[in-house]
């Protein structure tokens, strides 16, 4: 595809009601997800086994990391459609939404209280559709090392937790 018709496809869809929505409910996530594991959250694991303080630190750490993610790539969409940013630079690499694997728990995660786990719900349905945005907007067929380095992170986790 052009840079031309990129830019225009890319300026169309960072114009749209699809992206102030989805933009909304990934910046709202954030500040919910900060807000719960700085005040209620901290609380709640004070009161976990050891297994389940693991895991409330692994997947707190995996969830700020799918959010952040989401967060950046919604400000790149943003800073493209108010001309911050060129569309050609949007598509480097390191503005791509990388893979973070979602599947595998930790072990002690039956443990994480309700509401942690509601978030974490939550912010893998919008990690999962900014993930096809991205790849809807600007392909998966590129190589994406900071997905590699992001899932062997996770595996070492894993790892070490027990999961």
């Amino acid at each position: 595809m052009s840079d031309d018709l990129f830019a225009a496809r890319l300026g169309d869809f960072a114009g749209s009601e699809l992206f102030q929505r989805t933009f909304r409910e990934g910046m709202d996530m954030v500040e919910e997800t900060a807000a719960y594991l700085d005040g209620p959250g901290r609380e709640e694991s004070r009161a976990l086994s050891r297994s389940g303080a693991l895991a409330y630190a692994g997947e707190s750490m995996r969830l700020t990391t799918r959010l952040m993610q989401v967060a950046s790539w919604l400000l790149v969409q943003r800073a493209v459609r108010e001309n911050e940013m060129s569309a050609t630079d949007a598509r480097a690499d390191k503005y791509r939404i990388n893979d973070v694997n979602l599947s595998k728990s930790l072990a002690g995660t039956q443990e994480l209280p309700a509401a942690l786990q509601d978030i974490i719900t939550r912010a893998a349905r919008i990690y999962e559709r900014t993930r096809r945005l991205d790849e809807q907007l600007y392909g998966d067929g590129q190589e994406n090392t900071g997905a590699k380095a992001v899932s062997e992170q996770m595996a070492r986790l894993n790892a070490a937790f027990g999961g």
